[in-house]
């Protein structure tokens, strides 16, 4: 069996949603900026767990300490917890194979101050096929639109993989801008190499969640997730 069904097969047993394969050859200049832990990986596989509907829809009452509440918990800790497991016995399984490999934490930022990762999970998925990047800035699937949580795992194991990213399919919707409340949305298509300030104002996003957390218990917003038409499609 290929290496890369075996992955699949190992990946299913976690209830995985979706696992991508990634060419990160020409992506160096990316990793190095997560340092020198993330360096020379020329492979990843990207792992998805897509989110409960009957959660997601309900967001647009996220003021509600009970809908608040669960999607804090199931759509986002406990699947972020479900993300870091399976990365880590995709991990002890390459390791036992004898490659070497990096598993990233699911939710956590190493850049606090610009809401960035070691590596962008969103960036590996899209380069293994996944998505592609959405005016959201949220990775968008064909199968679930934005409603899944990601995670990754760097490797140099030989799996099969090409740089295979989606074009955006988002063309002229502005459902997520329109309906952003921090108004932080700015509705512009993304471009390869194009920084993230010329489509999302990642500081009016975290002043709204300030405010939320100041304000309720739970600080939970994801209308961008909620009335993406791609994921609502899914479920429809």
């Amino acid at each position: 069996m290929e290496l890369n069904d075996r992955i699949r097969d190992l990946l299913q047993g976690e209830f995985v949603g979706l696992v991508g394969f990634a060419d990160l050859s020409a992506y160096q200049d990316e990793l190095a900026r997560g340092g020198p832990i993330a360096r020379g990986y020329r492979r990843a596989v990207s792992i998805g767990v897509p989110l409960p509907s009957s959660l997601v829809d309900f967001l647009p009452q996220a003021e509600d300490p009970n809908v608040a509440c669960a999607y804090k918990t199931h759509g986002y800790h406990v699947v972020n917890d479900r993300l870091d497991a399976a990365a880590s016995k995709l991990s002890s399984f390459l390791n036992g194979l004898g490659h070497r490999t990096l598993p990233l934490p699911a939710a956590e930022r190493t850049d606090e101050k610009n809401a960035r990762a070691t590596v962008s999970h969103k960036m590996v998925a899209h380069i293994s096929g996944l998505g592609w990047i959405g005016k959201s800035c949220l990775l968008v699937t064909p199968q679930f639109g934005p409603r899944v949580r990601f995670t990754s795992v760097l490797t140099d194991a030989p799996l099969e993989a090409v740089d295979s990213a989606l074009e955006q399919r988002c063309g002229t919707c502005q459902e997520c801008r329109k309906i952003c409340p921090a108004q932080a949305i700015l509705g512009v298509n993304y471009v390869a190499g194009a920084p993230r300030e010329d489509r999302f104002d990642f500081r009016k996003c975290q002043d709204h969640f300030d405010r939320l957390k100041a304000t309720r218990t739970w600080d939970v917003c994801g209308l961008c997730l909620y009335v993406c038409p791609w994921g609502r499609k899914a479920v429809g």
